[in-house]
């Protein structure tokens, strides 16, 4: 069983996303001289405006993943961030979290587009949400329970955090990449440490 479980734990990604996230929100707050809320001007550059995306600023598919609109917005995205980091670091190795980190964040920001050109968004959600889909599934395939388990506490958490101003589809996009991250590690982790036992078993 231990060689279904990875860790990243050695290297702190969980803190050092955190304080990068703080860092980035502090230094547009001290700029802008305002601690509770993100300049606007800031946002249209640095977030992610779907006019802007498409014609062209396809940096803001990344930067808009450590801009957060206010300290509340921040300090909720940095709870959850914390609970489900710290849970990935004990499963994935420091390149699988990243992986499942950005790229669910890259496919939420990427899914947000269907907002259409008039949408504008920011935060570390979609990203979060793939750390917390990776997690969920792979537990449950790494003990041998179905993935359905996984699926409707994936879906508990998508309804619950639905709202009239929160992004969705950012949310959606980045637990389906998670989820199907995990899911494809756990399948290979587990075929490998199957193939180990039944070696070493033959061996002896």
């Amino acid at each position: 069983m231990n060689s279904m479980f990875k860790t990243s734990r050695k290297f702190m990604p969980t803190y050092l996303l955190i304080a990068l996230n703080i860092a980035v929100y502090a230094c547009i707050s001290i700029i802008s001289g305002d601690f509770m809320e993100t300049r606007y001007d800031f946002i249209l550059w640095y977030g992610q405006v779907n006019q802007l995306v498409i014609e062209g600023w396809y940096w803001q598919l990344f930067t808009s993943v450590f801009i957060h609109v206010s300290i509340i917005h921040l300090l909720g995205n940095m709870f959850f961030l914390l609970v489900f980091g710290l849970r990935a670091e004990e499963l994935f190795s420091i390149e699988e979290y990243l992986l499942i980190y950005f790229l669910g964040g890259l496919a939420g920001n990427l899914l947000t587009l269907l907002f259409g050109p008039s949408m504008i968004s920011a935060g570390a959600s979609g990203a979060i949400f793939s750390l917390f889909g990776a997690c969920i599934i792979y537990i449950q395939r790494a003990i041998g329970q179905s993935a359905v388990t996984a699926l409707l506490y994936s879906l508990f958490l998508l309804m619950v955090s639905s709202g009239p101003k929160v992004n969705n589809l950012a949310h959606l996009g980045g637990l389906i990449v998670g989820l199907a991250i995990g899911y494809a590690l756990a399948a290979v982790r587990k075929s490998r440490a199957t193939y180990q036992y039944r070696y070493s078993f033959s061996t002896r």
